[in-house]
Formats: structure tokens, C-alpha cells, sequence
């Protein structure tokens, strides 16, 4: 890398090792593939309970703002989080024990859920499991940077992520299943099977913990450089810098796409009936998850043959243009399930080009193992600012009109994909 943040001797040996190693015994090694069974578990502990927490809300007759003071406390809680876990990583001898404090943290959070009978425990668990999520992302991306060759990176970052997805694909499900079954079977109680689930949600939590525990290592050899946060920040090189700039553009525009759910539920109502359309809507949303499950890895791989920032630049690119479907719908009415469908399917190949592939790209930017895990922490603070500004702007456009939200997503999106792609 021509702009500084090199490798020491000391670390660039120990990446040829691990380049190495790799080549001798391929990509997906013990800790690629405890990684992903880790994410899968992970996901499907938190998704689980996340998918019925607004039913649980009801039953114990809170207002629909508490879920939103709830996640906005929690999103903020997390992406603050990981900056400093992320840098703390890069000074600590082994990164693994943050990381599986970060997984433990997300398994408790639901057992608060479990015995809560007001907004306090709600709130705390939320806080507890998002501050779980961002004490150990930036240092497993880094552990899991460290673990393969720069050559695979984007198949063990597509493979890791497919994982994750899938996770998020099968616990809504498990729980909607599960709440099916018991619903009616605790009497007067309409909270007890919520609880029930809740408990049941800690099998795959307490499974993730134990995978990555048994199944993941951690290369040896990395120095140990101890630095300010913000000498860290300005040891990054100049592209990775360039790199976040375009990252955060884009992630201006990217918002939650439950917004997306609401519009298809709103432009399929008059059809359908407002019941019927939110089940469509719902299950136009799983194909959208399925889409990304089925995407990050071919994505991950294509990128270790072809380069990976022009490839992200067109991830970005489609999501603007998917923008431009979904305004084009929202503002003509002329919305049908096919159509929304294909939508929500290149919604999903969209984020499966930017989860897989911008974390890859963080660690060809910055090859000092050193100051990789502040890297990772620094992209998820920039991506969880942009989730912020995102779903702001758009939420408050959608007072005048969803497609103007939808608008302003392409145009930052498309600006995104311009500034992400600069080389110098």
C-alpha cells in the first residue's frame, strides 16, 4: 500500500505465514468455518427474540414508542461500542476472549427479556445485547482477517456473512413457530409463551459461545502496539480514509429496510386487504434475507478474482437503482407482488455485495495487523452513523411522500458509489 500503515517485519511475516497455511490447506480452515457456525447460532439467538419483541411490547401494554427510544439507545450503545472495542483489541495479546465477552453479553440480554414485566428490563436487555454486538465485531472481522490469505478474503468474509443470514432467516421463523404452538396453551397469560421463547432463544446463544470458543484460533505472532485512539485514526492510510468517506455517503442513504416492508404492506392494501398485504410483505422481506444468504459467498469469491472496490462501487450502484425502483412504485401506485418481489431481491443482492465485501476491503486497505481492529471498529462507527442520518432523513421525508424518500436514498447512494470508488 503506497500510502503508509504497512506492516512491521514482525506481522508481515506473520501474514505470509497465514498465507502459507492457508494455501496448503485451503480457505475454509477450522476457524472460517467455526466463525460462521458462531454467526449462524448468533443470529438466530437474536433473531428469534427481535422478530416478537414489538408482540411482547403489546401484551404487557407498552406504547409502541418505547421500542423506538429502545433501538435508538441500543444502535448508538453499539456503534460507540465498537470503536472502542476495536481499539482496544489491537492492544490486547489475544482478541478472542473480547469476543466471546461480546457473544456472552447478547446471550444474557435475553434472559432479561424473559422475566421483564415493564420498559426497564426491556431497555436493559436491548442495551446489554447491542453493546454484545459491538464489543466483538471489530475484533472477530480482525481475527477472522488474520485467519486466510489476502487472496480469500472475500470468500471467507462472503462465507462468514452467508452464515449470519441465514441465522437472520431462520429465527424469525423458529419464533413465529414456536409462539404458533404455545400461544394458546398458558391460559389467561398472553405473555407466558413470549417468555418461553425468550429462554428457548439461549440454546443457539449458549451454542454460539461454545463454537467459537472450541472451534476458533487466533494466529500467533501479532506485535502488540499500544496507541491513543486517535494516533491510530491517524496512522490509517490515505485510501482506507477515501474508503470511509464513500462508505459513509452511501451509508447516508441506506436505511432500515423494515421501511421497506411498511411501503409494500401500504401499495399492496388496497388489493389485498391491509391483513393480507403485511403477510405478503412479510414474506416478500424472507426472500429479500434469502436473496442475501444466497448471494455473500458466489460475491465473496467473485471478489478474490476480480478486485473488490469495483465490485462494491456496483453493489452501491444497485442500490441506487433499486431506490429508483421503489420510488418509481411508490409514486405511480402501480405496485404488484411480482414486481415487489423482484425488488426486494436485488435489495438483498445489494447487501450481500456490502457485508461481505466491506469488510474484506478493510483489510486489504489496512494491512498493519496492528491497527486492524481499530479499522473494524472505526467502520462500524461510520456505518452506524449513516444507519442514523439514513433512516432520519428518509423517515422524515416519508411525511411528504415515500417516494421522495426513496429519492434522496438513490441520489446519496449513487454519490456513495463515486466517492467509494476513488483511487487517489
Amino acid at each position: 500500500m503506497a500510502d503508509g500503515g504497512g506492516d512491521s517485519p514482525v506481522a508481515a511475516a506473520g501474514a505470509a505465514g497465514v498465507g502459507a497455511r492457508t494455501a496448503r490447506r485451503g480457505w475454509l480452515n477450522r476457524t472460517v468455518l467455526g466463525m460462521g457456525l458462531t454467526s449462524l447460532f448468533a443470529d438466530m439467538n437474536y433473531e428469534m427474540s427481535t422478530a416478537i419483541l414489538p408482540g411482547f411490547l403489546a401484551t404487557l401494554g407498552l406504547p409502541a414508542a418505547v421500542l423506538g427510544v429502545t433501538e435508538g439507545i441500543a444502535d448508538a450503545v453499539s456503534s460507540f461500542s465498537k470503536l472502542g472495542a476495536g481499539w482496544l483489541s489491537d492492544g490486547l495479546r489475544r482478541r478472542k476472549p473480547l469476543v466471546l465477552l461480546g457473544y456472552g453479553l447478547t446471550v444474557v440480554s435475553q434472559a432479561f427479556f424473559a422475566i421483564a414485566s415493564g420498559w426497564p428490563l426491556i431497555v436493559l436487555g436491548r442495551v446489554v445485547g447491542w453493546l454484545g454486538r459491538g464489543i466483538r465485531r471489530p475484533a472477530r472481522d480482525a481475527m477472522l482477517a488474520e485467519s486466510i490469505a489476502a487472496a480469500d478474503r472475500g470468500k471467507a468474509f462472503g462465507f462468514h456473512r452467508a452464515g449470519d443470514s441465514l441465522g437472520a432467516v431462520l429465527g424469525p421463523l423458529i419464533g413465529a413457530g414456536v409462539i404458533a404452538l404455545l400461544g394458546r396453551g398458558f391460559g389467561a397469560d398472553d405473555t407466558a409463551a413470549f417468555r418461553v421463547l425468550f429462554l428457548l432463544s439461549l440454546v443457539p446463544g449458549f451454542a454460539a459461545v461454545l463454537a467459537f470458543g472450541f472451534m476458533v484460533g487466533e494466529v500467533p505472532g501479532r506485535p502488540i502496539v499500544r496507541r491513543h485512539l486517535i494516533e491510530s485514526v491517524r496512522k490509517f492510510p490515505i485510501p482506507f480514509r477515501r474508503y470511509l468517506a464513500g462508505v459513509g455517503v452511501f451509508g447516508a442513504g441506506d436505511f432500515a429496510h423494515a421501511l421497506l416492508v411498511l411501503v409494500a404492506a401500504q401499495l399492496l392494501s388496497a388489493a389485498h386487504g391491509v391483513v393480507a398485504a403485511a403477510q405478503i410483505a412479510a414474506v416478500i422481506y424472507a426472500l429479500r434475507n434469502a436473496v442475501h444468504t444466497a448471494a455473500s459467498f458466489p460475491v465473496g469469491a467473485l471478489s478474490d478474482r476480480i478486485g473488490r472496490r469495483g465490485l462494491l462501487a456496483g453493489g452501491y450502484l444497485l442500490g441506487a437503482g433499486t431506490m429508483v425502483g421503489f420510488a418509481l412504485t411508490a409514486a405511480t401506485g402501480a405496485a404488484s407482488v411480482p414486481l415487489l418481489a423482484v425488488l426486494f431481491a436485488l435489495a438483498g443482492a445489494y447487501i450481500a455485495v456490502e457485508e461481505a465485501l466491506e469488510a474484506a476491503l478493510t483489510a486489504d486497505l489496512v494491512p498493519d495487523r496492528t491497527n486492524r481492529g481499530t479499522a473494524y471498529g472505526v467502520l462500524g462507527t461510520v456505518n452506524g452513523v449513516g444507519d442514523l442520518v439514513s433512516s432520519s432523513v428518509v423517515g422524515a421525508l416519508w411525511a411528504i411522500g415515500p417516494a421522495w424518500g426513496f429519492v434522496y436514498a438513490a441520489a446519496t447512494m449513487t454519490a456513495g458509489a463515486a466517492v467509494s470508488h476513488l483511487r487517489r
